[in-house]
């Protein structure tokens, strides 16, 4: 089955080579295009895809205000933050927002099919640079509700870069499972995303900075 994607980005070059690159992979499928954050948003209400590629900057309504509005609505939808620069605000913005990556639009092809597909299959790929640098600014909850053993099991494997079918085969529960345990984690810890959850497991000390999003 192919991942559907959703292109939101304002400008029309950009989400046609975009539709190109990822025509050449047939695990991927681009099932939308939207001009703005606000199209974007109704577009993923009706198509309800497994990625949505987000531009950061544009009219009518940004990107991170867009990714906010999809974590809340359509949880099971990842949302990659597309951005020019990798400035330091706007990517804060997008990990906050509940973007559980984000990739440079000079991004090499194969690499952003590569994420397209880490971020569909729900693992968190985050550099020890870059999750000291979250760290700081993400604000993660001091005293969240309390996990369950299987769920701290759960962070510490979503904390490392695992995706759901590893954590479902190294807990040896189903994927489906996985997917419940990880909607518990946000609601209790009240985070809305992976990544956010990940930087949590980093702060209490559960798995190290050099560990977080190493993927297994």
């Amino acid at each position: 089955m192919s991942i559907r994607i959703l292109v939101v980005d304002d400008h029309s070059v950009v989400r046609q080579g975009l539709r190109m690159f990822l025509a050449l992979d047939p695990e991927l499928e681009v099932v939308g295009e939207a001009a703005d954050g606000a199209e974007g948003v109704s577009m993923a209400r009706a198509l309800k895809p497994d990625v949505v590629l987000m531009d950061l900057l544009m009219p009518v309504m940004d990107g991170i205000t867009a990714i906010g509005i999809l974590r809340r609505e359509l949880p099971d939808t990842e949302v990659l933050a597309l951005t020019s620069v990798l400035e330091d605000a706007s990517v804060v913005g997008a990990v906050r927002a509940g973007a559980i990556g984000y990739l440079l639009k000079d991004t090499e092809s194969d690499e952003l099919r590569r994420a397209i597909k880490a971020a569909a299959a729900g693992q968190v790929q985050l550099s020890p640079k870059a999750a000291a640098r979250l760290m700081r600014e993400v604000r993660v909850p001091d005293s969240p509700e309390t996990l369950t053993e299987r769920e701290t099991e759960v962070l510490r494997l979503l904390a490392q870069g695992r995706s759901n079918k590893e954590i479902a085969h190294g807990l040896s529960i189903a994927e489906k499972t996985v997917k419940t345990h990880v909607s518990n984690i946000l609601s209790k810890l009240n985070v809305p995303s992976r990544t956010q959850a990940a930087l949590y497991a980093v702060r209490i000390g559960l798995v190290s900075v050099d560990a977080a999003g190493a993927g297994g």
